[in-house]
């Protein structure tokens, strides 16, 4: 997670107002609707982050939102919720992640989803949660998280975790 690496001149930003959203298509339109009309609001509400990957003539290649949430001990999977408190816990959620279909195929996606988990890694030394979560769009994109050991939220087939133990291993801690 700590190496991502990317063509040279291309960066990660915070999205601002400057950014081209209407140009960005990733193929799907909830992911690219997300980025168009909702991304930038909810974030300026903070309720979330976006950051965008931009090449080097500043164009958005792709993108990954980061909230935080709660999941309800209840829903959480045996093995997870063994030692935890009966209650609401809490959960970084990567609300959405999306990459231009102009660069898929070209393993831009693993990178972002790793720079995105290095980025809940590094929020969790100063705002403590059990897990991962994300909910999948569609099976493919289901398909692709499960690659990176993200499981099956049980009673949720579409909402996928990945604990927090695990963030810390794939972190190198």
């Amino acid at each position: 997670m700590s190496g991502v690496r990317y063509p040279d001149g291309w960066r990660i930003e915070l999205l601002t107002k400057s950014h081209n959203r209407r140009a960005f298509q990733s193929g799907h339109e909830q992911v690219d609707g997300w980025l168009k009309r909702s991304a930038l609001q909810s974030q300026k509400k903070h309720l979330s982050s976006t950051k965008v990957l931009l090449d080097e003539d500043g164009r958005i290649i792709g993108y990954y939102t980061l909230a935080s949430s709660q999941v309800d001990f209840s829903d959480l999977p045996a093995q997870v919720a063994k030692s935890l408190p009966q209650r609401q816990l809490p959960v970084a959620v990567l609300a959405w992640l999306g990459v231009d279909s102009s660069v898929q195929g070209r393993g831009i996606g693993s990178r972002l989803l790793a720079t995105a988990l290095r980025d809940c890694h590094e929020a969790s030394q100063t705002f403590a949660f059990i897990a991962v979560l994300l909910d999948c769009v569609d099976e493919s994109s289901k398909a692709f998280y499960r690659r990176f050991d993200f499981a099956e939220l049980p009673g949720y087939p579409m909402r996928l975790y990945l604990s927090f133990k695990l963030l810390e291993k794939l972190a190198g801690n």
